[in-house]
Protein backbone atom coordinates (compact mmCIF):
# COMPACT_ATOMS: atom_id res chain seq x y z
CA UNK A 1 0.00 0.00 0.00
CA UNK A 2 1.21 3.62 -0.35
CA UNK A 3 2.05 5.76 1.75
CA UNK A 4 0.06 8.72 2.83
CA UNK A 5 -0.13 11.02 0.58
CA UNK A 6 -0.48 13.60 2.42
CA UNK A 7 2.88 12.85 4.44
CA UNK A 8 4.97 13.46 1.27
CA UNK A 9 3.65 16.19 -0.80
CA UNK A 10 4.49 19.66 -0.59
CA UNK A 11 2.32 21.89 1.17
CA UNK A 12 -0.02 24.04 -1.10
CA UNK A 13 -0.48 27.18 1.45
CA UNK A 14 1.87 29.09 2.21
CA UNK A 15 0.42 29.69 5.74
CA UNK A 16 -0.54 27.60 8.99
CA UNK A 17 -3.78 26.12 10.22
CA UNK A 18 -4.55 27.02 14.12
CA UNK A 19 -5.51 23.51 14.64
CA UNK A 20 -1.39 22.59 13.34
CA UNK A 21 0.10 25.10 16.06
CA UNK A 22 0.89 22.16 18.26
CA UNK A 23 3.40 21.07 15.79
CA UNK A 24 4.76 24.69 15.68
CA UNK A 25 5.90 25.47 19.24
CA UNK A 26 8.77 27.73 18.92
CA UNK A 27 8.59 28.76 15.24
CA UNK A 28 7.27 31.77 13.52
CA UNK A 29 4.29 31.00 11.14
CA UNK A 30 1.64 33.29 9.40
CA UNK A 31 -1.84 32.49 10.17
CA UNK A 32 -5.01 33.61 7.90
CA UNK A 33 -8.83 33.67 9.84
CA UNK A 34 -11.62 35.92 11.06
CA UNK A 35 -11.07 38.11 13.98
CA UNK A 36 -13.70 36.12 16.70
CA UNK A 37 -12.91 38.58 19.22
CA UNK A 38 -10.59 41.80 20.30
CA UNK A 39 -9.73 43.09 23.90
CA UNK A 40 -6.87 45.76 24.86
CA UNK A 41 -5.68 48.53 26.20
CA UNK A 42 -3.60 51.82 24.41
CA UNK A 43 -0.67 49.69 23.71
CA UNK A 44 -1.33 46.26 23.96
CA UNK A 45 -4.35 43.74 22.20
CA UNK A 46 -5.51 40.31 22.40
CA UNK A 47 -7.14 39.30 19.13
CA UNK A 48 -8.59 36.11 18.68
CA UNK A 49 -8.44 34.65 15.74
CA UNK A 50 -10.76 31.84 14.11
CA UNK A 51 -9.62 29.82 10.78
CA UNK A 52 -12.65 27.15 10.83
CA UNK A 53 -9.90 24.75 12.25
CA UNK A 54 -10.09 26.17 15.56
CA UNK A 55 -9.67 29.73 17.52
CA UNK A 56 -6.11 30.94 19.33
CA UNK A 57 -5.09 34.46 20.86
CA UNK A 58 -2.54 36.77 19.59
CA UNK A 59 -0.42 39.01 21.48
CA UNK A 60 0.07 42.19 19.56
CA UNK A 61 2.08 44.93 21.42
CA UNK A 62 2.45 48.26 20.05
CA UNK A 63 6.19 47.92 20.15
CA UNK A 64 6.88 44.79 18.74
CA UNK A 65 5.06 45.85 15.53
CA UNK A 66 5.51 48.54 12.69
CA UNK A 67 3.01 50.98 12.19
CA UNK A 68 0.61 49.31 9.55
CA UNK A 69 0.39 45.89 11.63
CA UNK A 70 -0.37 48.52 14.77
CA UNK A 71 -3.22 50.01 12.19
CA UNK A 72 -4.51 47.19 11.10
CA UNK A 73 -4.75 45.39 14.73
CA UNK A 74 -6.21 48.69 15.91
CA UNK A 75 -8.63 48.93 13.15
CA UNK A 76 -9.77 45.64 12.84
CA UNK A 77 -13.34 44.64 13.68
CA UNK A 78 -15.29 41.77 14.61
CA UNK A 79 -14.86 39.33 11.35
CA UNK A 80 -11.99 40.97 9.48
CA UNK A 81 -10.29 39.09 7.75
CA UNK A 82 -6.35 38.97 8.96
CA UNK A 83 -2.99 37.80 8.30
CA UNK A 84 -1.05 37.58 11.30
CA UNK A 85 2.76 36.46 11.73
CA UNK A 86 4.31 35.71 14.67
CA UNK A 87 5.83 33.28 16.91
CA UNK A 88 3.84 30.45 18.05
CA UNK A 89 4.38 29.68 22.32
CA UNK A 90 2.69 26.78 24.50
CA UNK A 91 0.15 28.57 27.21
CA UNK A 92 -2.17 26.18 29.45
CA UNK A 93 -4.11 29.40 29.79
CA UNK A 94 -5.03 30.52 26.27
CA UNK A 95 -7.84 28.66 23.77
CA UNK A 96 -6.23 25.60 22.73
CA UNK A 97 -3.48 25.34 24.84
CA UNK A 98 -1.15 28.13 22.28
CA UNK A 99 -0.92 31.49 21.42
CA UNK A 100 0.86 33.46 19.01
CA UNK A 101 3.37 37.26 20.07
CA UNK A 102 2.64 38.75 17.05
CA UNK A 103 5.12 40.43 14.55
CA UNK A 104 3.25 41.55 11.62
CA UNK A 105 -0.88 42.29 10.80
CA UNK A 106 -2.09 42.67 7.27
CA UNK A 107 -5.85 43.28 6.66
CA UNK A 108 -7.33 41.02 3.90
CA UNK A 109 -10.92 42.27 4.42
CA UNK A 110 -12.50 44.62 6.35
CA UNK A 111 -15.81 43.68 8.19
CA UNK A 112 -17.85 46.99 9.31
CA UNK A 113 -20.92 46.29 11.15
CA UNK A 114 -20.73 42.91 11.56
CA UNK A 115 -24.73 42.18 12.27
CA UNK A 116 -23.76 39.16 14.80
CA UNK A 117 -22.26 40.62 18.39
CA UNK A 118 -21.76 38.87 21.31
CA UNK A 119 -25.07 39.94 23.09
CA UNK A 120 -28.21 38.30 22.81
CA UNK A 121 -29.79 37.75 20.03
CA UNK A 122 -33.27 36.10 18.99
CA UNK A 123 -33.73 32.92 17.24
CA UNK A 124 -35.36 34.33 14.29
CA UNK A 125 -33.10 37.58 14.16
CA UNK A 126 -29.71 34.27 14.08
CA UNK A 127 -31.82 32.36 11.62
CA UNK A 128 -32.31 34.96 9.01
CA UNK A 129 -28.54 35.40 9.09
CA UNK A 130 -27.88 31.80 9.59
CA UNK A 131 -24.85 32.01 6.48
CA UNK A 132 -23.27 34.09 9.35
CA UNK A 133 -24.15 32.48 12.21
CA UNK A 134 -22.22 29.74 11.01
CA UNK A 135 -19.22 31.88 12.37
CA UNK A 136 -19.99 31.67 15.68
CA UNK A 137 -18.17 29.03 18.32
CA UNK A 138 -21.28 27.04 18.99
CA UNK A 139 -22.25 26.61 15.25
CA UNK A 140 -18.70 25.73 14.78
CA UNK A 141 -18.46 23.42 17.65
CA UNK A 142 -21.92 22.03 16.65
CA UNK A 143 -21.22 21.62 12.85
CA UNK A 144 -17.72 20.24 13.52
CA UNK A 145 -19.57 17.13 15.69
CA UNK A 146 -21.61 16.54 12.74
CA UNK A 147 -18.57 16.20 10.58
CA UNK A 148 -17.03 13.95 13.37
CA UNK A 149 -20.02 11.60 13.95
CA UNK A 150 -20.44 11.31 9.51
CA UNK A 151 -17.06 9.97 9.88
CA UNK A 152 -18.05 7.56 12.55
CA UNK A 153 -20.90 6.66 11.03
CA UNK A 154 -18.50 5.72 7.21
CA UNK A 155 -15.98 4.11 9.75
CA UNK A 156 -18.57 1.89 11.63
CA UNK A 157 -20.04 0.20 8.23
CA UNK A 158 -16.82 0.62 5.88
CA UNK A 159 -14.89 -1.86 8.51
CA UNK A 160 -17.74 -4.49 9.13
CA UNK A 161 -17.59 -4.97 5.67
CA UNK A 162 -20.68 -2.81 4.15
CA UNK A 163 -20.64 -1.33 1.18
CA UNK A 164 -21.82 2.50 0.52
CA UNK A 165 -24.66 2.68 -2.37
CA UNK A 166 -26.51 5.62 -3.10
CA UNK A 167 -30.20 5.79 -3.29
CA UNK A 168 -32.11 7.83 -6.12
CA UNK A 169 -33.59 11.41 -4.62
CA UNK A 170 -36.23 11.36 -7.71
CA UNK A 171 -38.85 8.03 -6.82
CA UNK A 172 -41.74 7.27 -8.67
CA UNK A 173 -43.14 5.43 -5.88
CA UNK A 174 -43.32 6.48 -2.14
CA UNK A 175 -41.98 4.36 1.29
CA UNK A 176 -45.05 5.27 3.44
CA UNK A 177 -47.48 6.62 1.00
CA UNK A 178 -47.68 9.95 -0.35
CA UNK A 179 -49.59 11.97 2.27
CA UNK A 180 -46.01 13.78 3.39
CA UNK A 181 -43.91 13.15 -0.12
CA UNK A 182 -42.87 16.81 -2.03
CA UNK A 183 -44.56 15.94 -5.75
CA UNK A 184 -43.19 17.53 -8.83
CA UNK A 185 -43.72 17.14 -12.29
CA UNK A 186 -41.50 15.09 -14.16
CA UNK A 187 -41.36 14.55 -18.22
CA UNK A 188 -44.27 13.80 -20.04
CA UNK A 189 -46.93 14.65 -17.10
CA UNK A 190 -45.23 11.78 -14.99
CA UNK A 191 -45.14 12.73 -10.88
CA UNK A 192 -42.05 12.02 -9.42
CA UNK A 193 -41.17 12.46 -5.73
CA UNK A 194 -38.63 13.84 -3.43
CA UNK A 195 -37.66 11.12 -1.52
CA UNK A 196 -38.76 10.04 1.97
CA UNK A 197 -36.12 6.86 2.28
CA UNK A 198 -33.38 5.21 0.29
CA UNK A 199 -34.84 1.95 2.09
CA UNK A 200 -36.55 0.12 -0.44
CA UNK A 201 -33.49 0.56 -3.47
CA UNK A 202 -31.41 -0.22 -0.02
CA UNK A 203 -33.25 -3.46 -0.73
CA UNK A 204 -32.46 -4.14 -3.95
CA UNK A 205 -28.68 -3.31 -3.15
CA UNK A 206 -28.99 -5.40 -0.35
CA UNK A 207 -29.88 -8.73 -2.31
CA UNK A 208 -27.05 -7.38 -5.24
CA UNK A 209 -24.21 -6.82 -2.34
CA UNK A 210 -25.66 -8.60 0.71
CA UNK A 211 -24.66 -5.96 3.18
CA UNK A 212 -24.88 -1.93 2.21
CA UNK A 213 -25.49 1.45 3.35
CA UNK A 214 -27.24 4.15 2.25
CA UNK A 215 -26.31 7.89 3.39
CA UNK A 216 -28.31 10.99 1.71
CA UNK A 217 -30.71 13.78 1.95
CA UNK A 218 -34.12 12.77 2.22
CA UNK A 219 -37.57 14.73 2.56
CA UNK A 220 -40.55 14.96 4.42
CA UNK A 221 -43.76 17.25 3.49
CA UNK A 222 -45.23 17.05 7.30
CA UNK A 223 -46.76 20.14 8.34
CA UNK A 224 -44.75 19.56 11.64
CA UNK A 225 -43.25 22.37 13.74
CA UNK A 226 -41.75 20.70 16.63
CA UNK A 227 -38.32 20.96 17.57
CA UNK A 228 -37.49 17.64 16.19
CA UNK A 229 -38.49 17.82 12.30
CA UNK A 230 -37.15 19.45 9.34
CA UNK A 231 -38.38 19.19 5.82
CA UNK A 232 -35.25 18.59 4.06
CA UNK A 233 -32.38 16.21 6.45
CA UNK A 234 -30.11 13.62 5.90
CA UNK A 235 -30.69 9.42 6.45
CA UNK A 236 -28.22 6.55 7.38
CA UNK A 237 -30.04 3.60 6.10
CA UNK A 238 -28.50 0.61 5.96
CA UNK A 239 -30.13 -3.22 4.83
CA UNK A 240 -28.72 -6.46 5.40
CA UNK A 241 -29.40 -9.55 3.79
CA UNK A 242 -29.91 -12.91 6.30
CA UNK A 243 -30.56 -10.53 9.01
CA UNK A 244 -33.56 -10.91 11.40
CA UNK A 245 -34.72 -8.37 14.00
CA UNK A 246 -32.72 -9.27 17.06
CA UNK A 247 -29.97 -9.02 14.65
CA UNK A 248 -30.97 -5.68 13.17
CA UNK A 249 -31.50 -4.24 16.88
CA UNK A 250 -28.23 -5.76 17.74
CA UNK A 251 -26.12 -3.75 14.97
CA UNK A 252 -28.52 -0.66 15.77
CA UNK A 253 -27.27 -0.24 19.57
CA UNK A 254 -23.78 -0.55 18.31
CA UNK A 255 -23.78 2.02 15.80
CA UNK A 256 -24.82 4.33 17.88
CA UNK A 257 -22.85 3.33 20.65
CA UNK A 258 -20.10 3.41 17.79
CA UNK A 259 -20.62 7.00 17.16
CA UNK A 260 -21.26 8.46 20.57
CA UNK A 261 -18.00 6.97 21.53
CA UNK A 262 -16.16 8.36 18.95
CA UNK A 263 -17.30 11.66 19.43
CA UNK A 264 -16.32 11.33 22.97
CA UNK A 265 -13.04 10.77 22.17
CA UNK A 266 -12.54 13.25 19.68
CA UNK A 267 -14.25 16.22 20.09
CA UNK A 268 -13.65 16.97 23.59
CA UNK A 269 -13.22 20.80 22.70
CA UNK A 270 -16.20 20.88 20.89
CA UNK A 271 -18.18 19.47 23.49
CA UNK A 272 -16.87 21.94 26.17
CA UNK A 273 -17.20 24.95 23.96
CA UNK A 274 -21.16 23.67 23.92
CA UNK A 275 -21.05 23.28 27.57
CA UNK A 276 -22.14 19.82 26.87
CA UNK A 277 -22.92 18.16 30.77
CA UNK A 278 -21.59 14.76 28.94
CA UNK A 279 -22.64 12.58 31.76
CA UNK A 280 -25.43 10.80 29.89
CA UNK A 281 -23.21 10.44 26.87
CA UNK A 282 -20.60 8.33 28.63
CA UNK A 283 -23.41 5.57 29.55
CA UNK A 284 -24.26 5.08 25.65
CA UNK A 285 -22.83 1.16 25.53
CA UNK A 286 -23.90 -1.73 24.78
CA UNK A 287 -26.44 -4.02 25.33
CA UNK A 288 -29.47 -1.30 25.35
CA UNK A 289 -32.38 -2.05 27.34
CA UNK A 290 -34.69 -3.12 25.04
CA UNK A 291 -38.74 -4.06 26.00
CA UNK A 292 -41.98 -4.81 23.98
CA UNK A 293 -44.16 -2.31 22.83
CA UNK A 294 -46.73 -3.77 24.98
CA UNK A 295 -44.16 -3.78 28.10
CA UNK A 296 -43.45 0.36 27.08
CA UNK A 297 -47.53 0.45 27.08
CA UNK A 298 -47.98 -0.96 30.44
CA UNK A 299 -44.58 0.92 31.78
CA UNK A 300 -46.18 4.39 30.87
CA UNK A 301 -49.38 3.48 32.45
CA UNK A 302 -47.93 2.47 35.62
CA UNK A 303 -47.95 3.82 39.35
CA UNK A 304 -43.50 4.17 38.84
CA UNK A 305 -44.14 6.80 35.89
CA UNK A 306 -46.76 8.76 37.84
CA UNK A 307 -43.93 9.11 40.73
CA UNK A 308 -41.69 9.82 38.44
CA UNK A 309 -43.03 12.86 36.48
CA UNK A 310 -44.75 13.84 40.31
CA UNK A 311 -40.73 13.85 41.44
CA UNK A 312 -39.75 15.65 38.23
CA UNK A 313 -42.46 18.62 39.23
CA UNK A 314 -40.96 18.74 42.87
CA UNK A 315 -37.55 19.27 41.51
CA UNK A 316 -38.44 21.47 39.19
CA UNK A 317 -40.12 23.68 41.86
CA UNK A 318 -37.35 23.59 44.17
CA UNK A 319 -34.48 24.66 41.47
CA UNK A 320 -36.86 27.62 40.13
CA UNK A 321 -36.99 28.85 43.43
CA UNK A 322 -33.08 28.98 43.79
CA UNK A 323 -32.93 30.94 40.77
CA UNK A 324 -35.20 33.12 41.53
CA UNK A 325 -33.75 33.99 44.87
CA UNK A 326 -29.92 33.75 43.39
CA UNK A 327 -31.51 37.00 40.61
CA UNK A 328 -32.69 38.66 43.51
CA UNK A 329 -29.39 38.42 45.90
CA UNK A 330 -27.25 39.26 41.87
CA UNK A 331 -29.69 42.45 41.79
CA UNK A 332 -29.00 43.67 44.95
CA UNK A 333 -24.97 43.31 44.36
CA UNK A 334 -25.04 44.89 41.15
CA UNK A 335 -25.69 48.24 42.62
CA UNK A 336 -22.73 48.37 44.17
CA UNK A 337 -20.23 46.28 41.79
CA UNK A 338 -17.64 46.89 39.06
CA UNK A 339 -18.06 47.62 35.81
CA UNK A 340 -16.60 44.02 34.68
CA UNK A 341 -18.87 42.31 37.93
CA UNK A 342 -21.62 43.87 36.32
CA UNK A 343 -21.09 42.74 33.02
CA UNK A 344 -20.92 38.80 34.77
CA UNK A 345 -24.18 39.54 36.55
CA UNK A 346 -26.20 40.72 33.35
CA UNK A 347 -24.72 37.26 31.85
CA UNK A 348 -25.69 35.36 34.14
CA UNK A 349 -29.07 37.24 34.56
CA UNK A 350 -29.78 36.22 30.90
CA UNK A 351 -28.96 32.14 31.94
CA UNK A 352 -31.17 32.39 34.72
CA UNK A 353 -34.11 34.08 32.78
CA UNK A 354 -33.56 31.09 29.92
CA UNK A 355 -33.60 28.49 32.33
CA UNK A 356 -36.82 29.74 34.44
CA UNK A 357 -38.76 29.95 30.80
CA UNK A 358 -37.46 26.41 30.33
CA UNK A 359 -38.54 25.34 33.87
CA UNK A 360 -42.47 27.07 33.27
CA UNK A 361 -42.78 25.70 30.43
CA UNK A 362 -41.85 22.14 31.77
CA UNK A 363 -44.51 22.59 34.43
CA UNK A 364 -46.86 23.58 32.13
CA UNK A 365 -46.21 20.29 30.22
CA UNK A 366 -45.45 18.11 32.50
CA UNK A 367 -49.59 17.47 33.97
CA UNK A 368 -50.06 16.58 30.11
CA UNK A 369 -47.75 14.16 30.06
CA UNK A 370 -49.10 12.42 33.23
CA UNK A 371 -52.08 12.13 31.81
CA UNK A 372 -50.82 11.18 28.20
CA UNK A 373 -48.76 8.14 30.05
CA UNK A 374 -51.94 7.14 32.35
CA UNK A 375 -54.43 7.04 29.54
CA UNK A 376 -52.56 6.11 26.88
CA UNK A 377 -54.28 3.94 24.78
CA UNK A 378 -53.05 0.56 23.17
CA UNK A 379 -52.27 0.26 19.40
CA UNK A 380 -51.29 4.26 19.40
CA UNK A 381 -48.30 5.39 18.44
CA UNK A 382 -45.90 7.17 20.88
CA UNK A 383 -45.94 10.65 20.99
CA UNK A 384 -42.63 12.62 21.65
CA UNK A 385 -43.71 13.47 25.53
CA UNK A 386 -44.33 9.39 25.63
CA UNK A 387 -40.84 8.36 24.47
CA UNK A 388 -38.91 11.30 26.81
CA UNK A 389 -41.27 9.43 30.04
CA UNK A 390 -40.48 6.25 29.06
CA UNK A 391 -36.51 6.65 28.53
CA UNK A 392 -36.81 8.05 32.11
CA UNK A 393 -36.62 4.88 33.50
CA UNK A 394 -33.33 3.86 32.25
CA UNK A 395 -29.45 5.16 32.09
CA UNK A 396 -29.09 5.10 28.09
CA UNK A 397 -30.79 4.31 24.81
CA UNK A 398 -33.96 1.50 24.66
CA UNK A 399 -34.95 0.13 22.29
CA UNK A 400 -38.75 -0.81 21.75
CA UNK A 401 -39.90 -3.32 19.97
CA UNK A 402 -43.03 -5.67 17.85
CA UNK A 403 -45.36 -2.44 17.61
CA UNK A 404 -49.00 -2.71 16.36
CA UNK A 405 -49.31 -3.15 12.83
CA UNK A 406 -51.43 -1.10 12.03
CA UNK A 407 -49.37 2.34 12.80
CA UNK A 408 -46.44 0.67 10.86
CA UNK A 409 -45.12 0.96 7.18
CA UNK A 410 -46.81 -2.14 4.41
CA UNK A 411 -43.41 -3.69 4.24
CA UNK A 412 -42.94 -4.78 8.01
CA UNK A 413 -43.12 -8.42 8.64
CA UNK A 414 -45.54 -9.70 11.13
CA UNK A 415 -44.85 -11.29 14.02
CA UNK A 416 -45.02 -15.14 13.52
CA UNK A 417 -46.65 -15.53 17.34
CA UNK A 418 -48.98 -12.37 16.89
CA UNK A 419 -50.54 -11.16 13.71
CA UNK A 420 -51.37 -8.35 15.11
CA UNK A 421 -48.10 -7.04 15.57
CA UNK A 422 -45.14 -6.36 12.91
CA UNK A 423 -41.61 -6.83 13.67
CA UNK A 424 -40.25 -3.24 13.81
CA UNK A 425 -37.80 -1.61 15.96
CA UNK A 426 -36.73 1.96 16.76
CA UNK A 427 -33.96 3.18 19.33
CA UNK A 428 -35.10 5.98 21.78
CA UNK A 429 -32.43 8.41 22.72
CA UNK A 430 -32.47 9.80 26.52
CA UNK A 431 -32.79 13.18 27.70
CA UNK A 432 -35.86 13.73 25.71
CA UNK A 433 -34.14 13.58 22.00
CA UNK A 434 -36.80 10.46 21.42
CA UNK A 435 -36.65 8.27 18.39
CA UNK A 436 -33.12 8.55 16.44
CA UNK A 437 -33.66 5.24 14.83
CA UNK A 438 -36.32 3.57 13.42
CA UNK A 439 -36.49 0.14 11.65
CA UNK A 440 -37.24 -3.55 11.42
CA UNK A 441 -37.38 -6.90 9.62
CA UNK A 442 -38.71 -6.69 5.97
CA UNK A 443 -41.60 -8.70 4.90
CA UNK A 444 -40.82 -11.51 2.02
CA UNK A 445 -43.96 -13.40 1.06
CA UNK A 446 -45.30 -11.65 -1.78
CA UNK A 447 -49.20 -12.39 -1.77
CA UNK A 448 -48.79 -10.72 1.93
CA UNK A 449 -46.77 -7.19 0.19
CA UNK A 450 -49.10 -7.45 -2.74
CA UNK A 451 -52.16 -7.13 -0.40
CA UNK A 452 -50.61 -4.36 1.90
CA UNK A 453 -49.85 -2.43 -1.08
CA UNK A 454 -53.50 -2.43 -1.95
CA UNK A 455 -55.22 -2.04 1.43
CA UNK A 456 -52.80 1.02 1.91
CA UNK A 457 -54.20 2.71 -1.68
CA UNK A 458 -50.77 2.71 -3.61
CA UNK A 459 -50.32 1.92 -7.24
CA UNK A 460 -49.13 -1.91 -8.07
CA UNK A 461 -47.07 -0.37 -10.76
CA UNK A 462 -44.60 1.55 -8.81
CA UNK A 463 -43.53 -1.17 -7.37
CA UNK A 464 -43.52 -3.66 -9.73
CA UNK A 465 -39.63 -3.44 -9.40
CA UNK A 466 -39.95 -3.84 -5.76
CA UNK A 467 -42.09 -6.63 -5.34
CA UNK A 468 -39.73 -8.41 -8.26
CA UNK A 469 -36.93 -8.68 -5.10
CA UNK A 470 -39.09 -11.49 -3.43
CA UNK A 471 -40.00 -13.76 -6.46
CA UNK A 472 -36.50 -13.90 -7.61
CA UNK A 473 -34.40 -15.61 -4.51
CA UNK A 474 -36.20 -13.97 -1.19
CA UNK A 475 -34.02 -14.06 1.74
CA UNK A 476 -35.21 -12.56 5.06
CA UNK A 477 -33.64 -9.36 5.42
CA UNK A 478 -33.81 -6.24 7.69
CA UNK A 479 -32.44 -2.55 8.13
CA UNK A 480 -32.78 0.81 9.89
CA UNK A 481 -32.70 4.20 8.97
CA UNK A 482 -31.36 6.97 11.51
CA UNK A 483 -32.03 10.61 11.35
CA UNK A 484 -28.49 12.57 11.29
CA UNK A 485 -29.96 15.76 12.69
CA UNK A 486 -31.49 14.03 15.80
CA UNK A 487 -28.26 12.81 16.55
CA UNK A 488 -26.24 15.71 16.47
CA UNK A 489 -28.43 17.87 18.31
CA UNK A 490 -28.70 14.90 20.92
CA UNK A 491 -25.09 14.56 21.01
CA UNK A 492 -23.95 18.58 21.32
CA UNK A 493 -27.04 19.09 23.67
CA UNK A 494 -29.14 21.49 21.31
CA UNK A 495 -33.15 21.92 21.67
CA UNK A 496 -33.88 21.79 18.15
CA UNK A 497 -32.57 19.95 15.30
CA UNK A 498 -32.13 23.39 13.19
CA UNK A 499 -28.81 23.80 14.73
CA UNK A 500 -27.34 20.33 13.40
CA UNK A 501 -27.44 21.26 9.56
CA UNK A 502 -25.80 24.28 8.22
CA UNK A 503 -28.96 25.49 6.19
CA UNK A 504 -32.15 24.00 7.84
CA UNK A 505 -35.38 23.70 5.80
CA UNK A 506 -39.02 24.17 8.19
CA UNK A 507 -41.98 25.23 7.13
CA UNK A 508 -41.96 28.76 6.06
CA UNK A 509 -37.60 28.73 5.58
CA UNK A 510 -36.13 28.63 2.36
CA UNK A 511 -33.62 31.43 3.33
CA UNK A 512 -31.09 31.99 3.61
Amino acid sequence: MADDASSTETPIEDFVRIDALPDHDGDTVTLKGWLHNKRGSKSLYFLILRDGSGFVQCVVSEGDVDDASWAAADNASQETALSITGRVSADDRAPGGYEMQVDAVETIGDSDGYPITPKEHGIDFLMNRRHLWLRSESQWAVLRVRNRVQKAVHDFFQDRGFLQTDAPVLTGNAVEGTSTLFELDYFDDESAYLTQSGQLHGEAMAMAFGKVYTFGPTFRAEKSKTRRHLTEFWMIEPEMAFYDLDMNMTLAERFVSHIVQDVLTHCERELETLERDTTALQQVETPFPRISYDEAVELLRSDATAELIDERIAGLHEEQAELETEREENQKRRGQAKKHIKRQIDAREIEINKRINDIEEALRNLPDWKESAQTFEWGSDFGGSDETVLTWHFDRPIIVHRFPAKIKAFYMKRDPHDDRLALGMDVLAPEGYGEIVGGGERATDLDFLQEQIEAHGLPEEAFDWYLDLRKFGAVPHSGFGLGLERVVSWICGREHVREAIPFPRTIGRLHP
